[in-house]
């Protein structure tokens, strides 16, 4: 699953507000967020926990890869219900207008029969539209006023 967007302000205040997951629960599918252990050189850096409970489920988050501003990987942990999780990865480049954040998980619900049912058609939707509502929440609280043409 891949999300991919713009949001209209600096590389470094996008990768700040994307990576303190605190700021997710500006998207109406996520309940709560909070970081249960911080990271070894920064609160949300490499070793940090994240706790997340999002209409769908709770998921437990460890974070493996932190290089700001460019990129951050995780693993969730434990979630309910279970899921299969291979990666999950947030990039971020300097663009024309701002910043290109590029979101992408691995995952799969591992129920025998109809986890692939599940995952392409209930997981995948709501996983996807969360990750675009976070961004765009993220554009919404960070994008510069544009200069009006007329003047």
């Amino acid at each position: 699953m891949i999300v991919e967007r713009v949001v209209a302000a600096p590389i470094d205040d996008v990768f700040a507000w994307l990576t303190t997951t605190t700021n997710y629960t500006r998207s109406p599918l996520v309940v709560r967020c909070r970081l249960a252990k911080a990271g070894e050189s920064a609160p949300y850096g490499v070793g940090a926990v994240r706790d997340h409970l999002w209409l769908i489920g709770w998921f437990r988050e460890r974070i493996t890869h932190y290089d700001p501003p460019y990129a951050t990987e995780y693993v969730v942990d434990r979630s309910l219900p279970p899921s299969r999780h291979e990666l999950g990865r947030m990039t971020f480049e300097e663009v024309e207008g701002g910043t290109l954040v590029r979101w992408t998980t691995r995952a799969e619900i591992p129920v025998p029969l109809i986890g692939g049912f599940l995952t392409r058609r209930v997981a995948r939707p709501v996983i996807t539209r969360t990750f675009g509502n976070i961004v765009d929440a993220a554009n919404s609280a960070l994008a510069r006023p544009r200069a009006s043409a007329a003047g």
